[in-house]
C-alpha cells in the first residue's frame, strides 16, 4: 500500500469511527424491551469501512466508536454494554471479512458475509448475555440476575426468567439491531461506491 493510500485509509477511517461514535450516542428505545437495549446504527460505518479498507479498519472503526461515546456520554450500564459491544467486534469483523475475501470480495461474497454474520452475532450474543453481560450487569446494579429479570418483566409480562429473557429480548433485538445495520451499511457502501467517494471492491 503505497502513502497516499494509507494516508487516504487513515483519514477515511477516522471520519467514519467518528460517525459511528455520534451514531452510538444516538440511541433509540424500543417497546417491550429491556431499558438497556437500545437501537442505533453505529455499525453502519463499519459495514462501510470493512468493505473499503479492510479489517483492520473496520475493527478500528467499532473501537473508537465505542471511546467516543464513553468519552461523550459515558456509561449507563457500569460498562457492560461497551464490554458486549467489544467483544462483538471479533463477531463482526472477523466472519465478514473472511467470507467476503474467501469469494473473492465479489458483491455476492458481501451479501453472503453480512447475511451470514447475522445469526452469527445472534447466537453468540445469546451466550454472551446468558453467562457474561447479565451476571456483570446485575453485579454492577448490586442486584440478583432474578431482578434483572423482573425489570425486563415490568416491560414485558412474557419474560419471567432468564430462557424467555433471551427468547423474547435477546433474539429479536439483535436481528433487528444487526439486520438493520448490515442493510444500510451494504446499500450506503454502493451508492459511496457508485458516485467514487469510496473505492469500488466488488461490482
Amino acid at each position: 500500500m503505497n502513502e497516499n493510500k494509507k494516508l487516504k485509509t487513515l483519514v477515511a477511517t477516522a471520519m467514519l469511527a467518528a460517525l459511528a461514535g455520534v451514531l452510538m450516542s444516538l440511541e433509540i428505545s424500543l417497546p417491550m424491551m429491556p431499558p438497556f437495549y437500545k437501537l442505533d446504527f453505529s455499525d453502519v460505518p463499519s459495514v462501510i469501512a470493512i468493505f473499503a479498507f479492510g479489517p483492520v479498519s473496520g475493527a478500528a472503526v467499532e473501537i473508537i466508536k465505542i471511546v467516543i461515546k464513553l468519552i461523550t456520554v459515558g456509561t449507563n450500564t457500569a460498562y457492560v454494554g461497551e464490554l458486549a459491544n467489544l467483544i462483538g467486534v471479533v463477531l463482526f469483523v472477523v466472519p465478514v471479512w473472511l467470507i467476503f475475501k474467501g469469494m473473492k470480495q465479489t458483491k455476492k461474497a458481501a451479501k453472503t458475509a453480512l447475511i451470514v454474520s447475522v445469526p452469527i452475532r445472534v447466537a453468540m450474543s445469546c451466550c454472551i448475555n446468558a453467562f457474561i453481560t447479565l451476571p456483570l450487569y446485575a453485579k454492577a446494579m448490586s442486584l440478583s440476575l432474578d431482578a434483572v429479570v423482573q425489570i425486563v418483566a415490568s416491560v414485558n409480562p412474557a419474560i419471567s426468567n432468564l430462557p424467555t429473557f433471551i427468547i423474547l429480548a435477546t433474539i429479536p433485538f439483535n436481528l433487528l439491531k444487526i439486520g438493520a445495520n448490515c442493510v444500510i451499511g451494504y446499500i450506503l457502501y454502493q451508492r459511496l461506491s457508485a458516485v467514487k467517494i469510496l473505492e469500488r471492491r466488488f461490482s
